[in-house]
């Protein structure tokens, strides 16, 4: 039995008539973007929607014509600050199409830019609302920067045209001030961004010793790169990080976590750059004016030291002259006070020398007297003390070895006796 068949192209367009229908033309749906491309001025993507755990529950191919995607895209971009890029979460208004060749797709006719900006807003405020919930949030922002900053480690993206401008305007400030830089690149744009940028920050971590502070710098470049920097783990490390930390990523308008949770936001890396120069003038302006009030004060003191000084060397001969003459005017009184006082303590004193000079040959010749008596007195009784006159009256004096013995214990048989009398000795043996 023939089977009946119809071509591949018949059944497409059967498919076309029933995917075609009014109930999927111009419908509003909400997805997530992926592989964005733009071609000839069209834009091509896929459409997604994921479960809570990431898994995919839709895929559709989407695409926006050239002539709707001008002027759609813009007004999204000024309106959200976004580009249409991959991972971002839109509403958009769409009509099936059923393509013989490229199949199944969803031409995108308009975009609800309020959805976007709520999505986008909301995954920054549970960000935010975490930090705070850690207690980080307000970590970095509560440092304080040095009174002199000159000491920064720098993240970026090497040879970029953000770090080139940050170096030029520091090398070349008008104040000459002088930085120590050094680069830890790091990629910073694309979903490698985040992981890029911490191994960085943990480099200088380890370095911290060394640094003031930490500028993280890109220059500009699309919208959507900024989604980068909506990073939890990233917000977290720069929240927590013991130096503070200054944001220059290249957009004006644009604000994103980082620029919550870093000590200071500025623009763009000259505006970092400026900022930093700008620190380093006010301080070197402080020195100038206080080295100023400084010389100024000394000038005046010392002008006003040499003017005292001239009016006391003016003063000096009439002052030394006043002193000379009351110096002698009070001399005069001490000569006058001292004649005064020899006539009342020096004749007295004078009169009883006088008195004791008549008295002296007298009293010196009785104490001579008197203590010639007192002498011939004292060898009288020292004669007849002596071993002579005790010798004399028929004592005798015995020795053994020279030695004067008193007692006949003393003598041992054997012993030689000197015998000494008053006319003489003699020698004589123990039995």
């Amino acid at each position: 039995m023939e089977k009946e068949s119809v071509t591949l192209l018949e059944l497409t367009n059967r498919i076309k008539r029933l995917v075609e229908q009014p109930a999927t033309q111009y419908v509003w749906v909400t997805a997530e973007l992926q592989d964005v491309t733009t071609r000839g001025g069209h834009c091509y993507m896929e459409l997604l929607q994921k479960d809570d755990g990431g898994r995919q529950l839709a895929r559709v191919r989407g695409c926006c014509w050239a002539n709707v995607y001008g002027p759609l895209s813009r007004g999204f971009l000024e309106e959200t600050g976004q580009q249409f890029a991959s991972g971002l979460k839109v509403m958009l208004q769409v009509s099936a199409s059923m393509h013989p060749v490229f199949g199944l797709s969803l031409v995108i006719y308009d975009v609800n830019s309020e959805y976007t900006m709520g999505d986008l807003l909301r995954r920054r405020n549970d960000i935010l609302r975490r930090l705070q919930q850690e207690g980080v949030l307000e970590l970095n922002r509560a440092l304080k920067w040095p009174v002199v900053v000159q000491r920064i480690a720098v993240v970026s993206a090497p040879g970029a045209a953000g770090y080139g401008d940050f170096m030029n305007q520091l090398i070349h400030n008008p104040a000459r001030l002088k930085f120590d830089t050094q680069l830890y690149p790091a990629v910073m744009q694309g979903a490698s961004a985040p992981a890029s940028i911490i191994a960085a920050l943990d480099r200088i971590r380890d370095d911290r010793d060394r640094w003031d502070g930490v500028v993280i710098i890109r220059g500009g470049g699309a919208t959507s790169d900024l989604q980068a920097f909506e990073d939890y783990e990233l917000a977290s490390a720069v929240a927590r990080f013991p130096l503070p930390v200054a944001i220059g990523i290249g957009h004006e308008r644009d604000v994103t976590v980082l620029d919550w949770v870093a000590n200071r936001r500025l623009k763009t890396p000259t505006a970092v750059a400026e900022w930093l120069i700008g620190k380093g003038e006010a301080i070197l302006g402080a020195l100038m004016t206080a080295a100023s009030r400084m010389a100024r004060y000394v000038t005046e003191r010392i002008a006003g030291d040499k003017e005292q000084l001239a009016q006391v060397e003016a003063l000096l001969p009439i002052a030394a002259r006043g002193v000379a003459e009351r110096r002698r005017t009070s001399l005069d009184r001490c000569l006058t006070s001292l004649y005064g006082l020899s006539g009342i303590k020096i004749a007295p004193a004078s009169a009883r020398l006088d008195m004791i000079a008549q008295s002296l040959p007298t009293m010196i010749k009785a104490r001579l007297q008197k203590d010639g008596d007192r002498l011939e007195a004292a060898g009288r009784l020292l004669d007849a003390l002596s071993p002579a006159a005790t010798l004399a009256r028929g004592y005798t004096i015995t020795r053994v070895d020279g030695r004067v013995v008193s007692s006949v214990g003393e003598v041992m048989p054997g012993d030689c006796l000197e015998i000494t009398f008053a006319d003489g000795s003699l020698l004589a043996h123990t039995p």
